[in-house]
């Protein structure tokens, strides 16, 4: 992106380079006008370079500039920003809906009379196919292989379009399937710390990378110094086509860390002590800025694990300053010498370098961890912020198995498996996967699992015969250095072949279990686990069979797959016996700190990065052979069930309909605390006879080919019913029923939720949803936004938001409203049954109160003040123009 402000403080200046002469806007000479700035959190020092570089008297203002040095004092700040990120990045899931609706809006811009091709994305965007594989084969030499095969299969219409996409769309490139996982892609290519472009005399102008991805874990390029974080789709859109976004001055909490990791602790020990206690301070909407002499013991892998994490701990980022680590990983990565020489001399120059003799920042709150008291631990059954000791592991499940889960009495029983030699019972480990961004980017866990495996090799063990194994790497380098160092052959002995280069399991594209696994588990009601080294677990997301999911670090994985069992301490009992008999306990397969270390060292170098990304852009033989022909416009398939011109932008004029008050509207469901994205977005795979499957049979489709939710977000009839669809989401109005359920009042029928939502679509009747604290946790997934507008449902209602999904809400225009203190859904004593009355939307100003009237069915009424939730001026106009894709395109129009 350019810099294209008037600079009304003159602090344009250059630097050289090894003799090329870049551009930059000096955050020194704007000290000289706006005071001292250097104890500014170095992620404030981004945001104020950027409304520096952009300062036009308009959208970013002196101002503006002054708050962020007040923010110094005040360290809190409620004045509203404009925020411009250098680059967007996406993955397929979320991307292929974002280039479905640029296609729709160069249809929408010829129908207006404009011209199609102003519908293109102003700033880089790159989006990299990592969410489509699944792990249908494993354990096996050819598992990679044949699930390439099936991916294709199954994703050759979405393929085809983002082939179109990449051919039609300037400033848009694609990284083809099997490369993989967004994240890691970012962090060892895309990602350059300092980026540069063209400014508008012709010469090269330098200044920090920062992104916003359709992935709420694009914040672990923050690790390289990068500021970026996750946005909705429908954000995503509005930045690719030059719409800055609207954010307030954020507070920054600073994590002190201090000490080492002690002997055996790994990165994800740290990463998931760091979350539980960022949980516990309450980060939501925060910066997370960490500094402190542990650093200087953190490589960048480590930053990145702990980075990734953000959104579970709730932070909109959690960012490492740029210092020696970057740089050495820059080097280490293959980058070239002029990038890195730009990173360290431009970092410098502008107080960006971080080293051991730099005064604190000063931040808004701090809290601390000496590293060495890290244990090694756990996160589950249900919540990535939900810490379990590994020592506590038996423990806390055989608890939850009875508090949690209702199992009384015959939990110890086993159960044969159809033409199977074992049985399986309650806490059985039947998935056992390293995968996600987390932790595949971290050659330390990677090689520690490797080693896991060599050893529980030699010693004679093997996994149990009940878990099915994944090895998902996030990048080929992976594959490169576990075959260097003769570790995939070990991994292979253990079931942890190669399945495919993306994120899979973390996902939920764990696959299906067996069969006779999977009948068994249903048939005897069993709380069967999972293992993973992702960072997600919430229930009913790794796999529908699979009620308990544990995040772990990869030789942790290994390890639960050969023990079998979450049941048994892994520390105090053996994980099996060696032919001879003898038991082999968890730390005769440990290896040390020292062993790491010295494998890593001794097999990976930057040649392993130049050869895999010299053409990451080119793709497989596969992907080459994808032909599409080139055009302005997309050419719809009215018969397609994977890409459909969506509603949005139907009877569209140049001037918005005036916004109106909600009279009589009808509840679609009552939620309780912490419902995710996961719970509200179509995600994992679609049911038979669900709304969404019943659609797919109706297509022809048959069900071995119904492929996955994720796999259909550029189709909008599939993604609409199954909003809400989640198998275990409980909607208050059908108590004891769990699924995508609700009452249609009129009948007192229980119906799927879009069933009934349709319903009340042909009534003209509008619907709201009213929801407990910490509505719409989790992934920035556009599709809870875009299903619940799509539904009929004109305001949600809820104690507290997540960050995005309120931004989103707001962007497909639905009213996010909040609760006053001391009111909630069970104050109201709602049956469901109520209608319900909002006033004054028409002349809405950000965060003002409205007026809810409830009227129950005896016609009794009561009303309350909500607090309306859209919280900028930008995201007003958004809401008043139908949402912020009806408000770009009119803009362009114009």
């Amino acid at each position: 992106m350019t810099a294209v402000g008037q600079d009304t403080l003159n602090t344009r200046s250059t630097l050289d380079v090894s003799g090329k002469t870049v551009s930059y806007y000096s955050l020194a000479k704007a000290a000289e006008s706006l005071g001292d700035i250097s104890r500014l959190p170095f992620s404030m020092k981004v945001l104020l370079e950027n409304l520096l570089r952009f300062e036009d008297g308009t959208t970013v203002t002196v101002d503006d500039l002054k708050a962020m040095v007040q923010w110094l004092t005040d360290r809190t700040s409620e004045r509203e920003i404009q925020y411009r990120p250098a680059r967007v990045l996406m993955q397929d899931f979320t991307g292929v809906p974002c280039v479905v609706d640029l296609a729709a809006m160069r249809d929408a811009m010829g129908a207006l009379g404009g011209d199609a091709q102003k519908i293109n994305p102003l700033v880089p965007v790159h989006l990299v196919i990592d969410h489509s594989v699944m792990v249908d084969e494993f354990g096996s030499a050819k598992a990679f292989e044949d699930n390439v095969e099936i991916e294709y299969a199954r994703n050759m219409e979405r393929y085809e379009f983002l082939r179109w996409g990449s051919k039609a769309l300037d400033n848009f490139k694609v990284v083809p399937p099997g490369t993989g996982i967004c994240h890691q892609v970012n962090l060892e290519n895309l990602a350059q710390t300092v980026w540069t472009s063209k400014g508008v005399d012709g010469g090269l102008v330098a200044y920090p990378d920062t992104c916003v991805g359709t992935d709420s874990h694009t914040t672990m390029v923050n690790g390289l110094g990068v500021l970026g974080w996750g946005v909705g789709g429908i954000e995503a859109e509005a930045a690719m086509l030059g719409q800055p976004v609207s954010m307030l001055i954020p507070e920054v909490v600073g994590f002190k860390l201090t000490g080492n990791l002690s002997e055996g602790i790994t990165a994800t020990d740290l990463v998931l002590t760091v979350t539980q206690m960022l949980r516990a301070k309450g980060v939501v909407g925060r910066f997370v800025e960490f500094y402190g002499p542990g650093l200087d013991s953190l490589n960048l892998a480590d930053r990145a694990t702990i980075a990734n994490m953000a959104p579970e701990y709730g932070a909109t980022c959690g960012f490492f300053p740029v210092d020696q680590a970057t740089i050495n990983y820059l080097r280490l990565t293959g980058r070239e010498d002029w990038q890195i020489e730009l990173v360290e001399a431009y970092a410098k120059v502008q107080g960006f370098w971080r080293d051991a003799t730099a005064a604190d920042p000063v931040f808004t709150d701090t809290l601390a961890l000496d590293m060495s008291t890290v244990q090694p631990s756990l996160a589950g059954p249900k919540r990535p912020q939900d810490k379990v000791l590994l020592s506590n592991v038996d423990e806390n499940f055989n608890n939850e198995l009875v508090m949690g889960y209702k199992k009384t009495g015959d939990s110890d029983q086993r159960h044969t498996v159809d033409g199977g030699a074992f049985d399986v019972g309650h806490g059985d480990v039947v998935i056992a996967a390293i995968t996600s961004c987390t932790n595949t980017s971290n050659p330390s866990v990677l090689v520690a699992a490797g080693l896991v495996a060599r050893k529980a090799r030699a010693l004679g063990l093997s996994p149990k015969p009940w878990v099915k194994t994944s090895l998902s790497p996030g990048s080929q380098v992976v594959t490169d250095y576990l075959n260097k160092a003769r570790l995939s052959e070990d991994l292979d002995a253990m079931g942890f072949n190669l399945t495919g280069y993306g994120c899979m399991t973390c996902i939920g594209n764990s696959g299906p279990l067996p069969a006779p696994i999977s009948k068994a588990i249903n048939d005897h009601d069993l709380v069967a686990a999972s293992v993973l080294s992702g960072n997600r677990n919430f229930e009913g997301r790794v796999s529908p069979d699979v009620r308990a999911n544990f995040l772990a670090s990869p030789p942790l994985v290994v390890a639960y797959a050969i023990k079998g069992t979450v049941r048994d301490d892994i520390t105090t009992t053996p994980l099996g016996h060696t032919p001879e008999g003898k038991p082999v306990m968890l730390k005769d397969v440990w290896p040390t700190n020292h062993e790491i270390a010295d494998m890593i060292n001794s097999v990976i170098d930057s040649d392993m990065y130049r050869t895999r990304y010299a053409n990451v852009f080119e793709g497989d033989r596969k992907w080459r052979g994808i032909t599409i022909e080139g055009s302005d416009t997309y050419t719809w398939n009215p018969g397609s069930t994977y890409v459909q011109n969506p509603p949005y932008f139907e009877g569209m004029s140049m001037t918005p309909a005036p916004v109106q008050d909600i009279r009589d509207a009808r509840l679609l469901a009552i939620l309780g605390d912490s419902i995710t994205t996961d719970h509200i977005s179509p995600a994992g795979s679609i049911k038979v006879d669900s709304p969404a499957g019943r659609y797919l049979n109706e297509h022809q489709v048959s069900k071995g080919d119904f492929n996955s939710y994720g796999a259909r977000r550029g189709n909008h009839q599939v993604m609409m019913r199954g909003t809400f669809a989640n198998i275990r989401i409980k909607n208050e109005m059908v108590p004891g029923v769990e699924g995508g359920m609700t009452k249609y009042i009129p009948t007192g029928e229980t119906l799927a939720i879009y069933d009934a939502a349709m319903l009340y679509k042909e009534e003209a009747t509008p619907l709201v949803i009213f929801a407990g604290k910490e509505y719409g946790t989790g992934s920035s997934r556009d599709w809870a936004a875009k299903g619940t507008t799509l539904l009929g449902v004109r305001a949600v209602i809820a104690e507290s938001f997540e960050r995005i999904h309120r931004s989103n809400l707001v962007g497909m225009g639905v009213l996010p409203l909040q609760f006053p203190e001391g009111v909630d859904r069970k104050t109201l004593k709602l049956d469901g049954s109520e209608r319900v009355s909002i006033e004054n939307v028409a002349g809405l100003r950000p965060r003002q109160t409205v007026t809810v009237t409830l009227t129950r069915e005896d016609g009794a009424s009561e009303t309350f003040e909500a607090r309306c939730r859209i919280d900028t001026v930008n995201e007003l106009d958004y809401f008043l123009n139908g949402g912020i894709l009806p408000y770009v395109l009119r803009k362009l129009a114009a």
